[in-house]
């Protein structure tokens, strides 16, 4: 199998990484376990690429698997528009290799790793 189960049934994980992706596009940095964050690594790259192409098409299957959230009240900003305008350009000379993941620990409930990831 080419990917990770989480213990969740394929509805849940979908549900799941859509919502880390769209927390990481509006935070730009989020603090999860390790294996979550292995696997949000591909959706989000996947994502920032769609954003460099730019054109309608892209706009419209990022918006298929990214939350309508409010990203930046004061411009008005949901998290594609941020995806589109802010992000994307930022990484218009780089070829992938979009996020950073910063190991922390283990987390006190049940030792889970626990890391950092965020946009480079």
């Amino acid at each position: 199998m080419a990917y990770r189960k989480l213990g969740r049934t394929s509805a849940q994980r979908k549900a799941m990484l859509r919502d880390l992706t769209t927390d990481l596009i509006i935070n730009e940095r989020i603090e999860t376990t390790e294996t979550r964050a292995k696997e949000l690594r591909g959706t989000v790259e996947k994502m920032i690429t769609l954003g460099k192409r730019g054109d309608l098409h892209a706009r419209r299957q990022a918006a298929s698997y990214v939350r309508n959230e409010v990203a930046d009240a004061e411009k008005g900003q949901d998290a594609l528009q941020k995806l589109f305008t802010d992000i994307a350009p930022r990484y218009s000379e780089r070829q992938g290799g979009y996020t950073r993941i910063m190991k922390l620990g283990p987390r006190r409930g049940d030792g889970a790793p626990m890391v950092i990831i965020e946009l480079v």
